[in-house]
């Protein structure tokens, strides 16, 4: 048997199939233990879960952000465009600011409105009904038309190019196993799945990268880290692909990412994601049942640290071995063959490197993993969903219900939804560059939440009907962008007539440019209409307003050794911004 074949041999389909038998088997019983310790369904614990360990929280959070987009999308634009993406990617001081200044209000407003709360709900109760309504039709249709139907897509493309299956039996045969998956495991399934693929994926993606730069450097990783700097710095006509901002106009990538402001425009979609996101903050909020306050805040606070440093990860994880990538195809023999100008061929980057790197065998055990990310993914969206439609929609309207039938509706949810990723994805296939439209879609998104979010917790002089009109006002705008954005191909087309070159201004901005302006208008019209418009109540106010003795909680929920730890992954962040910069 040739070890170092580049193909999916028997002894690779052996340890996937046993590995896949082990880890339903590890699921069921997780799942089947928490439900004997629960003694019966509950729809809160199906669709949160609950009391889960600091690091398990962590993982969870770290596998929630990591799907096929990055396995496909990440390596893609490494493979393509080098670090010019890792703004989005090298966020884990984001993830503290979710740990230290956002948990203490979601588990302030638990214990005002005695459950655990949906991001809707925090609207609803701050603003208006009417606002937190939105912010569920906002966030469902941004899973249904991007994270759902965009993580299908790019698996189906990832197992076309690692195992050799036809697209579409890879992308709905993820999307039945993940439909499955969810509606019978539920949010500890997800937990659980997330704790098992963790490690495996973390060790499989460093596999590939320094077998990579093992062979680039001829048997030496620093060899071959030295020969994929030189290559990339060779790329884009020279101005290379080795730095994160782009400051001169003549370089290839200055009109995608222009100057400095790159940074701002990752922080606010980073922002929206990491801290008000329901598929994100999800995962702390299932944190907060029956315990101490300081004990909840200390658990999810070190899972959010947690978190912060496996988000570190993914750049070495799947982005450089993209560039590691087109490095190879540079060099004769390597197996490797891209052309950077075929986005079909920078998106199978990673999984050429799986293929053509690792022995047999360890492509077998490593390809679990990436499944496993793949389904845990995709589940979370699915369960978040669920959670967003039973609690923000079903329940008002249905009240009394047991909990059996509040989990059945949330399993109805999840079908749903799957049937809609389904039929968006065609409609998606046809619309260009599958990641561009990702972060535009983000882009458009983003600068609303993080406006009424923001101001909503940090402002008692904004009114309930500024933070309505300010998240249905910046969506709308934003949806109005994208449609200019489909007919003129993100700005590079033009529109004839009078009307359409006068405003060539919204239509052809600069997309990162256009997401900042967009949250100032935004903050600058909140703030209009609350000088026009009735003062929140008493209640609403005191909702956000901490009391000396919860002040006291919070701080016996953190120490020294907390401090220390986030002071660590603020050190790495800026460490990997001076080395690339």
């Amino acid at each position: 048997m040739n070890w170092n074949s580049s193909e999916f041999l028997w002894l690779d389909w052996v340890v996937l199939a046993a590995g896949v038998m082990g880890i339903v088997w590890a699921v069921y019983r997780a799942i089947k233990k928490d439900k004997e310790k629960m003694k019966g369904a509950d729809s809160q614990d199906y669709l949160f879960g609950k009391g889960e360990p600091w690091y398990i929280i962590g993982a969870a959070i770290f596998a929630a952000n990591i799907g096929s987009e990055h396995l496909v999308g990440l390596a893609g634009t490494g493979a393509k465009d080098g670090v010019g993406m890792a703004h989005w990617e090298m966020q884990g001081w984001m993830i503290l600011i979710l740990g230290w200044l956002f948990v203490p209000f979601y588990q302030l407003l638990n214990n005002k409105m005695g459950k655990i709360i949906t991001m809707p709900d925090f609207l609803k109760f701050r603003y208006t009904q009417r606002t937190g309504s939105w912010l569920s039709i906002i966030t469902l249709i941004a899973y249904v038309l991007t994270k759902v139907s965009v993580t299908a897509f790019t698996g189906g493309i990832f197992f076309e190019y690692l195992l050799g299956l036809p697209f579409w039996w890879g992308a709905i045969g993820l999307i039945a196993v993940t439909a499955v998956f969810t509606v019978f495991g539920g949010m500890k399934g997800v937990m659980t799945l997330s704790a098992i693929q963790t490690p495996i994926l973390i060790i499989g993606s460093f596999l590939v990268l320094f077998l990579g730069l093992n062979i680039l450097g001829d048997g030496s990783i620093s060899a071959g880290w030295a020969a994929m700097m030189d290559v990339c710095n060779k790329a884009h006509d020279g101005f290379g692909t080795t730095h994160m901002f782009h400051t001169d106009a003549a370089d290839p990538m200055y009109p995608q990412f222009p100057g400095y402001v790159v940074f701002l425009g990752a922080s606010i979609i980073g922002f929206w994601y990491w801290c008000t996101d329901q598929h994100i903050v999800q995962r702390v909020l299932g944190q907060t049942k029956g315990e101490d306050n300081s004990v909840v805040m200390k658990r999810a606070r070190r899972g959010t640290i947690a978190a912060g440093y496996f988000k570190l990860l993914p750049v070495f994880m799947f982005l450089i071995p993209g560039m590691v990538a087109f490095a190879l195809s540079q060099k004769t023999g390597s197996g490797i063959v891209m052309d950077i100008t075929n986005t079909h061929d920078t998106d199978g980057a990673f999984a050429m490197m799986v293929k053509n790197i690792l022995p047999a065998g360890v492509k077998g055990i490593v390809t679990i993993g990436f499944i496993c990310a793949l389904v845990a993914s995709l589940a979370a969206f699915f369960n978040s969903c669920a959670t967003l439609f039973t609690e923000d929609f079903y329940k008002p309207m249905k009240k009394g219900m047991s909990e059996a039938h509040y989990v059945l509706v949330g399993r109805i949810a999840t079908v749903v939804v799957v049937i809609l990723g389904l039929a968006w994805m065609p409609v998606m296939m046809s619309m260009g560059n599958l990641y561009s439209y990702l972060q535009d879609i983000q882009s458009l998104i983003a600068p609303a939440m993080v406006a009424v979010f923001t101001l909503g917790i940090f402002s008692k002089k904004i009114t309930p009907k500024a933070g309505e009109w300010g998240l249905i006002g910046g969506f709308l705008i934003g949806m109005v962008r994208l449609l200019t954005n489909v007919v003129t191909e993100s700005g590079k087309a033009t529109m004839e007539g009078a009307f359409w070159e006068n405003t060539a201004w919204f239509w052809q901005t600069n997309w990162l440019i256009f997401e900042c302006w967009l949250l100032v208008f935004i903050v600058l019209m909140m703030v209009v209409i609350s000088c026009f418009t009735a003062a929140p109540s008493k209640e609403q106010v005191e909702a956000i307003t901490f009391t000396g003795d919860y002040r006291k909680q919070i701080r016996e929920s953190w120490g020294v050794w907390d401090i220390v730890a986030t002071l660590g992954v603020v050190a790495l962040c800026s460490c990997f911004y001076y080395y690339f910069w």
